[in-house]
């Protein structure tokens, strides 16, 4: 199909229309709209009914459009509708500067194309699986329920398109990186690309959090609003005013919110300018520092967005004392950076670096094609399959050492009884977890013996034990939490190891082909027919020919959805609510033990 994206700005709106195999067949630029001048460029619905008309005689199968700000329904990319329209407007108050010229694009583009399915790409999708305690904002968890308070964070498109290509650079999959992206334009962020996912980012509830931007703020105490309030001078209106559009670089230096005029006129003397600068770089190097603490590291380091892609000056500043994480700029190579045309990105730190950084040219447009596609796609009926569901209780799989280390140096596994993963089974020998609060009693282990330890638990057991266990795939433990197992023959001190696993399903490659997906795609499953019916999102796919088919849960999620410990459900490909495909469960089976 030929998808049409509609990309909008608050005076401006960017657009292309791309083919079956994402060539651009056109595209182009509407700027300065609605600014009231001798020049004045005319409205966003202006720009849109002039941009179908330049359009006309190609042939349009979707339109997709980048949205801002969808709040808590719309935490993924949809079919616009009414319920989707609603979230838009209702959260004009929150993105100001974004969703009021978004929806005045969606309104004309309907009108003029109501033919077509349209549907909204969200700049909070990306980070909609942030974990609870980075969306968390310290506040009366009642008041900021009532109100959906809470981090959402934006630029996601951008950010989700710079990681894939950081790890195409790599030649890594993205779900072994620890990824640094900074977007940094007129709007800045930053975010941390853990594993695939978005773990934390700059932009919060609106955004206007995190980093200097053009002309918004960024990250400012809350009692100097509230001091600035009571002073008389602003009312909201007027606070809203200056946070906005009178803050930032544009604020700091007194000069406007373009950096080439701001460094020019640093390089001048103007002390006001230099402070934007440094204020600017210290922000970001700041938040690297922070989000390579968060992750336990980093790979590499992203830069994308106007300022990131084309200021080489900027780049050298944030990049500045960060060598103690192994970032080795090479000034040269940083200098000569060029992302223009068909480059995707430059690399900017020397042979020697341990950690990589690296310009990339962002593609808004591709990445909003690719998600109006795959909405599209979804929504076509599909064959309804079955898939066996299995309650992975508390376990663990140890290395030999281990093993020898707490059940005795000429100990073997004991074969207890076969799993239905072929060559997998469970030991008749059970280990005790210590944690700092607790401690957890007969723990399965699980054979045959591995060449990393992983103990994997529950949420439930994680409180009890007093641990933070991250949400890991399974072999993924590095920088995981530490445990102590206690056996017969002594005690071990694991460092790291301690997980909560990601709940996956594993395929043979001839059940990849039946359910239409692949290896790390990820999914959306839904409980049916039963007494409690949910969904379970951000479900791995890991396929392999050794593998049979099966659904892995713990036991806090089988609880949730009131399953035994072995179902058999009906599984049809019907709609998406993720990046990848949704796939829906609907139980109709016995449920056993």
């Amino acid at each position: 199909m030929n998808v049409l994206v509609i990309n909008c700005g608050s005076s401006s709106v960017k657009y292309a229309l791309f083919d079956k195999n994402e060539a651009i067949i056109v595209k182009g630029k509407r700027e300065r709209l609605g600014q009231q001048d001798d020049d004045r460029r005319g409205t966003h619905a202006e720009a849109i009914a002039n941009i179908f008309a330049e359009l006309a005689g190609h042939s349009i199968d979707a339109v997709g459009h980048r949205v801002v700000h969808g709040g808590e329904s719309c935490q993924q990319s949809r079919a616009i509708d009414d319920d989707v329209r609603a979230a838009i407007v209702k959260h004009i108050p929150d993105a100001p500067m974004h969703n009021p010229y978004s929806l005045a694009a969606i309104d004309a583009a309907v009108k003029a194309l109501a033919s077509v399915p349209h549907v909204a790409v969200f700049d909070t999708a990306f980070h909609a699986r942030m974990p609870k305690r980075a969306i968390t904002y310290a506040i009366d968890q009642d008041i900021a329920k009532a109100h959906g308070i809470r981090r959402y964070g934006f630029h996601g498109i951008s950010h989700e398109y710079a990681a894939n290509i950081a790890a195409g650079f790599l030649e890594r999959p993205l779900q072994d990186l620890r990824l640094i992206t900074l977007h940094l334009g007129n709007g800045a962020s930053a975010c941390a690309v853990e594993f695939g996912r978005s773990a934390e980012t700059s932009m919060g509830n609106t955004p206007l959090e995190g980093l200097v931007m053009g002309t918004r703020s960024g990250d400012v105490d809350a009692g100097v609003l509230l001091s600035l309030l009571r002073s008389g001078e602003f009312d909201v209106a007027g606070l809203d005013t200056l946070l906005n559009h009178h803050s930032g670089l544009a604020g700091l230096s007194g000069l406007g919110n373009d950096l080439r005029e701001i460094e020019q006129a640093a390089s001048e003397g103007n002390e006001r300018a230099r402070m934007a600068i440094n204020v600017f770089a210290h922000r970001a190097r700041k938040y690297i520092g922070a989000y390579a603490a968060i992750m336990g590291g980093v790979d590499a380091i992203a830069f994308t967005g106007g300022i990131g892609e084309n200021s080489a000056s900027m780049r050298a500043r944030i990049l500045q004392r960060l060598e103690f994480l192994g970032v080795v700029m090479d000034e040269d190579k940083n200098n000569d950076a060029s992302v223009i045309e068909d480059k995707d990105y430059a690399r900017i730190t020397t042979e020697r670096s341990r950690v990589e950084a690296i310009v990339v040219k962002t593609n808004e447009e591709l990445m909003i094609a690719r998600q109006t596609r795959k909405v599209i796609e979804s929504k076509r009926p599909k064959e309804a399959l079955e898939i066996p569901i299995a309650i992975s209780a508390r376990h663990c799989h140890l290395t030999e050492d281990t093993f020898k280390r707490l059940f005795g140096e000429n100990a073997t596994p004991t074969h207890y009884k076969d799993l239905v993963q072929p060559g997998q089974f469970a030991c008749e020998e059970r280990v005790n977890l210590i944690g700092p609060r607790n401690r957890i009693e007969g723990v399965r282990l699980l054979g045959p013996l591995r060449k990393v330890d992983q103990v994997e638990i529950s949420r439930t057991d994680e409180f009890k034990l007093g641990v933070d266990a991250p949400v890991r795939d399974s072999g993924k433990v590095a920088g995981s939490a530490p445990i102590i197992l206690e056996g017969p023959a002594g005690n071990v001190q694991l460092s790291e190891g301690l997980i909560c696993a990601r709940r996956h399903i594993h395929m043979h490659s001839d059940d990849a082909k039946r359910f239409a997906v692949k290896d790390r795609d990820e999914v959306s499953v839904a409980i049916v027919g039963g007494d409690r019916d949910l969904v379970f999102g951000d479900v791995l796919i890991r396929v392999k020919d050794s593998y049979a088919l099966e659904m892995h849960i713990d036991t806090d999620e089988a609880n949730a959805a009131e399953l035994g410990r072995a179902s058999v459900g009906s599984l049809s490909q019907t709609d998406v609510d993720d990046p990848a495909y949704t796939l829906v469960n609907q139980v109709h089976a016995a449920l056993t033990e």
